[in-house]
């Protein structure tokens, strides 16, 4: 049988830090291994891109950098002596969407998740990730404040 595969959402803020440490520390009392996921959302250029004018102001390859060197980097070094298996991979879409697709194809058995991300003000206008997610994963989510 198979270890459980626990998908761990993060983007830096103090709640997705503290989704990390709860999912490791459940992996190391279950035998799971665990996966952070980052999503860089395409929607942050929108307001600066039109499709039939000019081309996407984007650098693909510097914001993955940061994202891996601000966010997913610590999280390895943290818990990299925790005894579980971890790993970590960065996304370009809508985080919803690709959080979902993930925890399918990686056969995860739980989603952690920060109950408040980093932008607080497009939580509220928006509605949450984690409320999202709620309603569309179909497996048990963590939501960690």
């Amino acid at each position: 049988m198979s270890k459980p595969v626990y998908l761990v959402a993060v983007d830096g803020s103090d709640c997705s830090e503290r989704a990390a440490e709860r999912a490791v520390n459940i992996a190391q009392k279950t035998d799971a291994e665990v996966r952070f996921v980052t999503v860089v959302p395409w929607a942050k250029y929108y307001p600066l891109y039109m499709p039939e004018v000019s081309p996407p102001i984007v650098d693909k390859k510097a914001d993955e950098e940061t994202e891996r060197k601000e966010i997913l980097e610590p999280l390895m070094r943290r818990f990299k002596d925790s005894g579980v298996p971890l790993s970590a991979k960065i996304f370009w879409g809508h985080p919803v969407e690709v959080i979902h697709e993930q925890s399918k194809k990686n056969h995860a058995n739980m989603i952690f998740v920060g109950r408040q991300g980093r932008s607080k003000v497009k939580d509220l206008l928006l509605g949450s990730v984690a409320n999202s997610l709620a309603h569309k994963a179909g497996i048990p989510i963590v939501l960690v404040p």
